[in-house]
């Protein structure tokens, strides 16, 4: 049965670090389709993924894995743990360049978000596999294709937004839906879940600070990047106007 219960006060962290980083991918999105070089085309799309990827989806899902409480103490493994964050850049930067490069043909969006999609999707049951537990996970079929559904469609509206808005509170608007659809697919995915207590011996640590612990540190560490990324972009942009 699904028997998680959440600290509500870590759920809230985890959408206001995915609307903070839905907001700053698609500033730096916007530098995409105007690089000049391959150089240019390469660091926007690095740093949109890195703020999509790394902050929106990837730094949510964490926060929201520790803000989870399953009744048994929970490590992660380090080498899926990363894998997964490896996931959450790739997939979105594959995205970006699909569609922010493209020539305008009517299959790069739906291509780009279906690749984008499955790709969090992928990053997201990798980092439940990366807990190590007492315990089976198994997976509700319907919730789980459901997760990948909004997910699927999340990341082609995120596609979407970040190359068709221009307007600041526009995308301060769309960062918020944006947000709603990561944290849905999240959510969805962890409700998801069947969590059988076993009595195995747990011999691997991983990592296993407290989920207070990681979960705010996760946080801290998202939010000055995305800051720092922020102050990227707004300086790139300024940079534009001058030339």
């Amino acid at each position: 049965m699904n028997n998680i219960h959440y600290e509500l006060f870590l759920v809230g962290l985890s959408f206001v670090i995915s609307v903070f980083g839905s907001y700053t991918a698609l500033q730096l999105a916007i530098a995409i389709p105007l690089a000049r070089t391959w150089t240019g085309v390469i660091g926007s799309v690095l740093g949109a993924s890195v703020a999509l990827g790394g902050g929106a989806i990837w730094s949510m899902h964490f926060i929201g894995m520790n803000a989870a409480d399953m009744g048994m103490p929970v490590a992660y493994d380090p080498v899926l743990t990363f894998a997964s964050l490896a996931m959450a850049v790739v997939a979105p930067a594959i995205g970006l360049f699909i569609v922010g490069r493209s020539d305008g043909g009517p299959l790069n969006l739906p291509i780009g978000g279906v690749l984008t999609g499955l790709g969090v999707a992928l990053m997201h049951y990798t980092g439940m596999a990366a807990m190590i537990l007492p315990a089976k996970i198994t997976y509700d079929p319907t919730l789980f294709y459901a997760s990948i559904a909004i997910a699927v469609v999340a990341a082609t509206v995120a596609l979407w937004l970040a190359f068709n808005l221009r307007g600041n509170l526009q995308r301060f608007g769309s960062a918020i839906v944006m947000g709603i659809a990561v944290c849905g697919m999240h959510y969805t995915g962890m409700y998801a879940a069947r969590i059988e207590p076993t009595k195995d011996v747990i011999a691997s640590t991983g990592i296993a600070l407290s989920p207070a612990s990681l979960g705010y540190s996760v946080f801290g560490v998202a939010a000055v990047l995305l800051t720092l990324l922020l102050v990227y972009s707004a300086w790139k942009a300024q940079r534009r106007l001058e030339i």
